[in-house]
């Protein structure tokens, strides 16, 4: 019962990092604009199709794995520049469909470009398991928990040590104010764009050695994503971590002690659980009105 119980414990944290990167990507750019960004999972089916189409064409694999973060992050760049920019002061449901819009346009492009297939990558060190009390556990479950545990260790020396991290979080706390301050806050926008679409890459290019990759896996990635935002505290970087890893080890045990046919389901349980029970998620998220 043990080894079972670590087994479904370790893919729970393993799929759960993932998920903690994609919400730290809607943490992000909610704390920069109070857009809720519906096109994030692109952004982590990005970061894995890429590699996957880089190291298949013969660059290195520290190559390919650079140009699969930097490649999204300037999509990132443009949706904020060509899609958000222009109605930043619209309505938040209308950005919230345009975000959605700009999912289906990065998917369909992505499946006319890179096909239609299943695709993996090898593992980054070998794939004979680690026995850990009965229970395994594969060597590239450890890359995602030491990539998510040093991008989270980044994100706060970037926000707590340099004018540019203080910059974005001045704005999210009152944007009027850090414009009168002289904070170009389109920059800011811009920048967290950027930013929260190479996390998202980054939780692509990890997990794909364990789940595979295509076109359409960003769907339930970013929303489940958008769930451990929400049971977090939507906007609170710490949340965002803890709801993912809770939602990843909570999607796990169901799956494990009720029915895999219920996996999908359970994250969206939980999040109608915490609306109900505390609508402002674990930590409380960020509650400030748009300026």
């Amino acid at each position: 019962m043990l080894a079972q119980f670590l087994q479904f414990l370790f893919s729970g944290i393993t799929v759960g990092a993932t998920y903690a990167l994609s919400a730290l990507g809607f943490t992000l750019i909610y704390n920069a604009s109070n857009v809720i960004n519906f096109a994030q999972g692109e952004f982590i089916m990005l970061g894995g199709m890429l590699s996957v189409f880089f190291t298949q064409a013969g660059l290195p694999l520290p190559i390919a794995l650079l140009l699969a973060i930097v490649l999204p992050a300037v999509v990132g760049v443009l949706m904020e520049k060509l899609a958000i920019e222009p109605v930043k002061n619209a309505e938040t449901v209308t950005l919230i469909i345009i975000t959605i819009g700009a999912s289906l346009v990065i998917r369909g492009l992505t499946q006319v470009w890179l096909g239609k297939g299943t695709h993996s990558l090898p593992a980054f060190s070998g794939e004979d398991p680690i026995q850990i009390l009965g229970a395994t556990l594969m060597p590239q479950s450890l890359w995602v928990l030491g990539g998510t545990a040093l991008v989270v260790i980044v994100l706060w020396y970037f926000f707590n040590r340099t004018l540019q991290g203080k910059a974005m979080l001045a704005t999210s706390y009152n944007r009027l104010a850090a414009e009168l301050v002289g904070i170009n806050t389109s920059w800011v926008l811009c920048m967290s764009f950027a930013m929260s679409a190479a996390l998202g890459a980054v939780g692509g290019i990890l997990v794909t050695p364990i789940t595979m990759t295509s076109y359409d896996v960003g769907i339930m990635l970013g929303l489940k994503g958008f769930v451990a935002a929400v049971v977090g505290g939507m906007g609170n970087g710490l949340g965002a971590v803890i709801g993912g890893l809770l939602v990843g080890i909570l999607e796990a045990m169901g799956a494990g002690y009720i029915s895999s046919a219920y996996k999908d389901a359970i994250p969206f349980l939980l999040i109608l659980f915490i609306l109900f029970f505390m609508p402002r998620g674990l930590f409380g998220g960020k509650s400030t009105d748009r300026v």
